[in-house]
C-alpha cells in the first residue's frame, strides 16, 4: 500500500475513533435532548430514531454532529449534515429541520455551542484582521477538522469532573471558538463578532422585526435601522438569511400563532393577533408552511405532549 494510502486511512481511522470515543461520553450524560448542561453555553443530544420536521427559531450557535445526519431547510437553502460535520447559525433564524439518519444502535449523536458573542469579539480583537467580504450568509455547513473536534473533545471532557467547569470551561470554549475562526466556517464568525459587519447590520434588523413581528413591515425602516440603503439591505437581508424580510416576518407570526392556538386560542384569534389581517390568508400560509390547517394542527398539539426541542 503507497505511503500516502496507508497514511489517509490512519487519519480515517484517528478521527473515527474519536467521533466514537464523543460519542459515549455524550451517552454518559444523557439518552435524549438536553439543551442545558452543567457546562455553560453547552448542550448535548442522543435521538435514537427520526424524527418528523419541526420548526422553530434557531439562537446563534455552532453544532457538530458525531453520529448520525440532520437535515435543515432555512429560507430556500437545504442543508444536510452528518457525523463530523459542523454547522453554524450566527442570526437568530426560521428552520424547519429533522433528523433523517439515526437507529437505536446507532444513534444521532450532536453536541451545541451557543454562541456568546462577547467572547467571540474579545477573540477576535487577539487576532490579526481579515480582509472585509462581500455579503456574507448568517449559517453554514462545513467539515470538522481533527484539531477542531479535539477542542470539542475537551470541552466535552468537563461533563466527566464538574468540579473542574468554573476553572477551565472558559478557556477551552475560547480555544473551540479559535478552532472554528481558523476553520471554513472563520469568515462567517468574524462576521458575527464584528459590531460593524453587513451580518451585525442585519442583526440589528431582525431584532427589530422579533419585537415587532406583529405590525406592518416598513422595508424603508428596516433599512435605516441596519444603517443600509434599501437596495444594499435587500441584498444583505437575503444573502444572511436565505429569505426576505417579509418572509422572515412572516414565518415569525406563524410560529407565533401555533403557539397561541396550543393555550385553546382558536384559529382566527391567533391570526389577528399575529398581524394577519385576513383569517383564510393566515389558514393558507399556516398550512403551507406546518403541512396542516391551523384547528386540525392545534388539536394534533393539544394531545401529544411537545418536546422542549431538538438540536
Amino acid at each position: 500500500m503507497p505511503l500516502a494510502t496507508a497514511a489517509r486511512k490512519d487519519d480515517v481511522t484517528a478521527m473515527q475513533d474519536l467521533l466514537d470515543r464523543m460519542c459515549r461520553r455524550i451517552a454518559r450524560h444523557t439518552d435524549g435532548m438536553r439543551l442545558e448542561t452543567p457546562l455553560p453555553h453547552v448542550g448535548i443530544g442522543v435521538a435514537r430514531q427520526h424524527s418528523a420536521p419541526a420548526t422553530t427559531l434557531y439562537e446563534p450557535m455552532v453544532c457538530v454532529v458525531l453520529q448520525g445526519t440532520k437535515q435543515v431547510l432555512i429560507g430556500n437553502r437545504m442543508l444536510r449534515y452528518g457525523a463530523g460535520s459542523c454547522f453554524i447559525a450566527s442570526l437568530e433564524l426560521p428552520a424547519t429541520g429533522c433528523v433523517i439518519e439515526a437507529a437505536r444502535d446507532e444513534p444521532y449523536v450532536v453536541a451545541s455551542l451557543a454562541l456568546d458573542r462577547d467572547v467571540l469579539t474579545s477573540l477576535l480583537a487577539d487576532l490579526p484582521p481579515a480582509p472585509a467580504a462581500g455579503p456574507a450568509s448568517g449559517f453554514g455547513v462545513a467539515p470538522a477538522p481533527a484539531e477542531q473536534l479535539e477542542a470539542w473533545d475537551r470541552l466535552l471532557a468537563l461533563l466527566d469532573t464538574p468540579d473542574d467547569i468554573p476553572f477551565l470551561a472558559p478557556s477551552r470554549e475560547r480555544e473551540l471558538l479559535y478552532r472554528l475562526l481558523q476553520g471554513a466556517h472563520g469568515p462567517l464568525l468574524r462576521q458575527a463578532g464584528r459590531a460593524d459587519s453587513r451580518v451585525s447590520q442585519v442583526r440589528r434588523a431582525i431584532s427589530w422585526i422579533r419585537r415587532n413581528f406583529e405590525q406592518t413591515l416598513r422595508t424603508e425602516t428596516l433599512a435605516e435601522i441596519a444603517g443600509m440603503s434599501v437596495p444594499s439591505f435587500h441584498r444583505h437581508f437575503k444573502a444572511a438569511t436565505a429569505m426576505s424580510p417579509l418572509q422572515y416576518q412572516k414565518t415569525l407570526r406563524l410560529q407565533a400563532a401555533r403557539r397561541l392556538l396550543t393555550t385553546n386560542t382558536d384559529a382566527a384569534r391567533a391570526a389577528y393577533a399575529v398581524g394577519y389581517e385576513s383569517a383564510s390568508q393566515f389558514s393558507r400560509e399556516y398550512a403551507r408552511l406546518f403541512g396542516t390547517p391551523p384547528a386540525r394542527d392545534a388539536e394534533r398539539l393539544r394531545s401529544a405532549s411537545q418536546a422542549g426541542g431538538t438540536i
